[in-house]
């Protein structure tokens, strides 16, 4: 299972995964404890998530099951004309094993700074370059010239 949390006072987003399904049977809303994260102290809010399938998870539906709700706004649709109204699929508002991701806010901090235990591998230059500048530079690597291929410019965005 996926956890990302969010940091609302220094407006960063950390990601933790753990082997075993945590939180199972509570509620988007509810307020649970980081400890088995490693995050000592910490208290979160459950936000939503998402699923197995890539449903998100919607808070007016109850239980765990999936359903098809037809809306016009909110988690799961945008609208890309004015008024349109679709039929989305969504999971119920609580968490079972069959959830891939959980969204939690931090709402208590503990002892330790939450970077501090969350810290990610810094990025390889490999990772920073997008996916069309690697397939550029594999193809080049592919054709014979090697050294074009290291030669390959990061983007300015």
């Amino acid at each position: 299972m996926k956890f990302v949390i969010s940091d609302p006072k220094s407006g960063r987003a950390y990601s933790a995964t753990s082997e075993q399904p945590m939180f199972i049977g509570k509620k988007m809303g509810e307020v649970v404890q980081l400890d088995a994260l490693g995050l000592t102290g910490f208290e979160a809010k459950i936000r939503g998530g998402s699923g197995n399938q890539g449903f998100p998870m919607h808070q007016s539906i109850v239980g765990t099951t999936v359903k098809k709700i037809f809306t016009s706004s909110g988690v799961g649709f945008k609208a890309k004309h004015k008024g349109e109204k679709r039929r989305v699929s969504v999971r119920g508002n609580t968490i079972e094993k069959d959830i891939a991701q959980v969204n939690l806010v931090v709402t208590k901090d503990g002892s330790v700074q939450i970077n501090e235990v969350l810290k990610g591998k810094p990025m390889t230059e490999e990772e920073k370059l997008s996916a069309k500048e690697r397939m550029i530079k594999k193809s080049l690597e592919q054709a014979g010239s090697a050294e074009l291929g290291s030669g390959v410019k990061k983007a300015k965005h």
